[in-house]
């Protein structure tokens, strides 16, 4: 619910923001007074917004801790579903049909996520190593389900915005034990 509320203060702080280039727009550089009264509630509800944000985020954040047995955990359980389209692409090149395939990975996920739903551990790497149609043995499956195969290219991005944030902080961070970068 916290989260919900920043991402709407966001919006609204957003759309605040486009209040200073309408108004000069309007304006067309000569001095009026119109802009007045709008500067005088635009201005300070923005950075109330902002402020409020950011205590909102910090109590969301403070405190925080990462379990990664649970991220991991959750991770391998639903890993198989996120490399549906890859395993469905392997077993095209192995000649499998991509109609054909894309359909049995459908029903085999709707068969793993209802035993799932009943309490079950998901068994959809299994029903598709039994299915001829993939081709692949359940090792071959397993191999698929590299996690650092779906991140992207976020490690370098995570890099790039911290080492524009290092600078920033460099004085937070030596005063405050509880910040380490």
């Amino acid at each position: 619910m916290r989260c919900e509320r920043i991402c709407s203060l966001s919006r609204y702080l957003m759309a605040d923001a486009m209040n200073a280039p309408m108004t000069a727009s309007v304006q067309w550089l000569e001095r009026t007074l119109d802009d007045s009264a709008n500067r005088r509630i635009s201005l300070p509800e923005g950075f109330l917004c902002a402020d409020a944000i950011l205590i909102i985020a910090a109590n969301v954040a403070g405190g925080m801790r990462v379990n990664e047995k649970v991220i991991e955990a959750a991770v391998n359980e639903y890993l198989p579903f996120i490399a549906t389209e890859n395993i469905m692409m392997e077993a095209v090149k192995r000649g499998g049909n991509r109609q054909e395939l894309h359909e049995k990975i459908r029903s085999c996920s709707m068969e793993a996520t209802r035993r799932m739903k009943n309490g079950e551990k998901s068994n959809l790497l299994d029903l598709l190593a039994a299915d001829p149609a993939f081709g692949m043995t359940r090792a071959e499956l397993d191999a698929v389900l590299e996690p650092s195969l779906y991140i992207g290219r976020c490690p370098e991005q995570v890099e790039r915005y911290l080492s524009k944030l290092r600078p920033l902080l460099a004085d937070v961070e030596a005063s405050t034990e509880e910040i380490s970068i």
